[in-house]
This record gives structure tokens, sequence and C-alpha cells, in this order.
């Protein structure tokens, strides 16, 4: 799956030689065995990031963007609820140059799927979401974020 708007599908080809390292990266590796921590795997191009956090209430996060990478992010462990919606027309609230990342006002309307063990999405730079959320409780969860740059 991958979440994206009509007018952008042929923008952006998701099956290129990064995506397809990133994927077959994640098939590839022990993902419950990693430790936490930054993985290269195709130079600076593309970088897992293996993460381990509790999940949080929706009130408690806030969309962001990127504007140099895609995210591939796939749920090792856990469940987790994860918002989408259109970058365009979000109110930016504060931003970390450093880290490629600009997070946002909640908006009045949104979508979300939720990610189970095995389940990826990939989000665009004109994607904003929302990673992190809890579908009934906080629990923790193993994820991995593949960055891939653009």
């Amino acid at each position: 799956m991958f979440y994206s708007d009509i007018k952008i599908a042929d923008k952006y080809d998701y099956l290129e030689d990064k995506f397809l390292s990133a994927y077959k990266w994640l098939k590839k590796q022990d993902l419950k065995s990693l430790d936490v921590g930054s993985y290269p795997i195709l130079n600076d191009d593309v970088v897992a990031n293996v993460q381990e956090y509790s999940t949080l209430p929706v009130e408690e996060k806030r969309f962001e963007t990127h504007d140099l990478f895609f995210d591939v992010q796939y749920l090792v462990e856990g469940i987790e609820l994860f918002g989408v919606c259109k970058r365009e027309g979000l109110v930016e609230k504060s931003s970390n140059p450093e880290k490629d990342v600009k997070f946002y006002d909640m908006p009045k309307e949104y979508g979300y799927v939720i990610l189970n063990p095995g389940d990826f999405i990939v989000v665009a730079p004109e994607d904003a979401h929302m990673p992190g959320c809890c579908v009934d409780s906080p629990i923790q969860v193993k994820k991995v974020v593949i960055k891939v740059k653009i």
C-alpha cells in the first residue's frame, strides 16, 4: 500500500532501485533481533532507522512532513494507528531543517491506517503523516523507518 493523490501518481516511481533496495532489505533482515539504531542500505540515499517506543493518544501527537526524503514505515511488533492527510493547506507549527521535519497544527479532517506487524506504508513529501498513535491504549512497538532520498 502507498498513500498518494492521483495528481502526483506518476511523479514518483515506487519501484525504482532505491525503493526496491528498501523492500529487499526489510525482507532479508531478522527485524525482531535488530538493535535500535541506523543501518545504511544504499549509501546515504536509503537508510533504515530501527525504533522502539510506546504509542501515544492522538491528542498527544502531531502531523509531520519531510522535504528531502520519503518514509517507508514498517511495523515489526505491536499495533499502531498511523494518521495521514495531504500536506497542502496545513498550518505549520514548527520545523527542524537539520532533521528534515516540519510539524503542523491538527487538521480538521484526516484519515488513518492501522499498522500491524508486517505492514508498511510509503509516505511522500506531499503527504503529512502522524505515526506512533495508539489504537486503544499505549503499547510498545518496534518499527523500521527507512528514509529514501528524493
